[in-house]
């Protein structure tokens, strides 16, 4: 969505590059490019206003005239005024002190409300939450029918007492009342114990008395803890002023952007948050239930400039990678077993609950710069390297030298691909052990790291010596542990490289890596962290 207020950004702070000092002039012409590159990204006026008039005056201070390199510095204030528009600081869900937690769902009709209900609920379950949604839209067609569709496929229950309107009753308004239903299905909550309700409410096209009476009904009725705002992020400046009619009309306390996987100029997202004093909470990201994420505003401000979001990437991979699976990857890098077919096909599987390897790539820091190349991703890859692994015996996953010409036929055949396609299998995965053996020597893929303790090392071979033995692993239980962590972080590193090279995307070198944190301005190296 940000993809255009980036590259204008990153334009903008290319010209700044190599100035041992800032004048007037320079901070001028970037505060003016700025401002051009917020209007077009359709940012309401007033919040451009206030967010050009802060770089200005940072910039022309103190702490940029005495910066070593200004132009880091003005990336560094442009980052801070990017977060404070975006609310500040992460927002979370306030929870009941007596169950059920009732929250409320508004919004124009369009807007994703219905669609975003199963999202949150979906997220509520994966947090331990046990979630009920309402239908108490009646008014919008067949609304009814598709909460319960998005409720089934998000594995929540719905409460749906009412059909609601089928299409035929359009033009006589609503079928139902929608304020019994939102308290019958807080009763609802609480007979069966669920500790969260998501009421579902009616939209209109445009805003109308009829549509605020009803919203506010609806909350008087079942007193909703947190009362969330649905905005498309497409509709750019019109959100805020939309946000603003139901601000007065219902007092919502928090906002939802949908659809912030669309290709709109993101004006609704720098918007929204300052115009109504109300943060921003989650983001719908795209069409499949699992698309939704809480909103830290920032790691939105440093994708918008192009410093990734690893963090993000960081708490993804920890839902995918199963804490047993890791261990025993550890396990097996000690003991200097190699990487099968078996290994890659778990790794492939953790890495599709991931997500989308576009976005997952898109998260990573520059790569906006690349853009043309992560579209040209085919995800599909996944699929053919899995069919050709499942279309293998166990012991040819497990021992895959012994997968000689009519066995590649064989597994050629089965998974419906050419037997070319099976030879550059088996050498990609060649290549991954490779990899692994160096990481487990010490030589490259951790900078600066030598030989692993207890793991034996890149040492010299003394002429007429027999070779050294591999040590063990030590008795004493610290030095042991030491060990298995220092094991295990290699491990994680030799698992990046080895789907890497799978996808012949290659480990990154160490001399990436100042490259890329020279693009950071101070205090962004938490980011690259773990």
């Amino acid at each position: 969505m940000f993809a255009t207020l980036s590259d204008r950004l990153a334009a903008t702070f290319k010209n700044l590059r190599g100035k041992g000092r800032l004048s007037e002039a320079d901070v001028a012409a970037t505060v003016k490019a700025i401002r051009v590159a917020l209007l077009e990204a359709d940012v309401a006026l007033p919040v451009v206003r206030q967010f050009t008039d802060a770089v200005r005056e940072r910039a022309l201070g103190a702490e940029v005239s005495a910066a070593l390199n200004p132009a880091k510095q003005v990336v560094k204030i442009v980052n801070e005024e990017l977060v404070s528009i975006l609310g500040g600081q992460t927002r979370r869900l306030t929870f009941a002190k007596n169950p059920p937690t009732v929250i409320m769902l508004a919004g124009l009709q369009g807007a994703g409300k219905t669609t975003l209900a199963g999202k949150l609920g979906h997220w509520l379950r994966s947090e331990g939450h046990t979630p009920l949604l309402v239908a108490a839209d009646l008014q919008r067609p067949n609304a009814v029918t598709q909460l319960q569709v998005v409720g089934q496929r998000a594995g929540v229950p719905v409460f749906a007492p009412e059909p609601g309107n089928q299409g035929a009753d359009l033009e006589h308004g609503s079928v139902g009342d929608p304020v019994a239903v939102a308290r019958a299905g807080l009763a609802e909550a609480r007979a069966r114990q669920h500790d969260v309700v998501i009421v579902d409410t009616a939209g209109r096209l445009g805003i109308d008395a009829e549509l605020m009476r009803q919203a506010g009904d609806i909350r008087d009725a079942v007193q909703p803890d947190e009362v969330l705002f649905v905005v498309d992020a497409m509709i750019g400046q019109d959100a805020a002023q939309t946000a603003l009619a139901f601000l007065d009309g219902v007092d919502f306390t928090g906002v939802v952007l949908t659809k912030l996987d669309g290709d709109a100029r993101g004006g609704a997202a720098l918007s929204v948050a300052t115009v109504t004093a109300r943060p921003i909470m989650f983001a719908s990201t795209g069409e499949k239930v699992g698309d939704f994420e809480v909103f830290h505003p920032d790691r939105m401000a440093s994708r918008i400039l192009d410093m990734g979001d690893v963090m993000t990437l960081i708490e993804q991979a920890e839902k995918a990678f199963d804490a047993d699976q890791a261990e025993a990857m550890a396990r097996k890098f000690v003991d200097e077993e190699e990487f099968t077919f078996d290994d890659l096909l778990a790794q492939l599987a953790a890495v599709k609950q991931m997500g989308s390897l576009k976005k997952m790539l898109g998260m990573m820091p520059g790569m906006a710069q690349m853009r043309e190349q992560l579209e040209g991703i085919d995800e599909r890859e996944f699929d053919r390297l899995e069919a050709m692994v499942h279309s293998m015996t166990p012991q040819e996953r497990q021992h895959p030298k012994i997968i000689n010409g009519s066995r590649r036929a064989r597994i050629a055949r089965g998974s419906g691909r050419a037997v070319s396609d099976v030879n550059d299998l088996l050498q990609r995965l060649t290549e991954a052990q490779k990899m692994m053996k160096q990481m487990r020597r010490g030589m490259g893929g951790l900078p600066g790291m030598g030989a692993i303790p207890g793991m034996g090392g890149p040492g010299r071979k003394a002429k007429g010596k027999a070779p050294a033995r591999k040590k063990g692993k030590s008795g004493n239980p610290a030095k042991r542990a030491e060990q298995e962590r220092l094991a295990g972080r290699a491990a994680e590193q030799a698992r990046s490289s080895a789907i890497g090279a799978a996808f012949k995307a290659g480990p990154s070198t160490p001399d990436d890596v100042p490259a890329v944190l020279d693009q950071l301005p101070p205090g962004f190296e938490k980011f690259l962290r773990r």
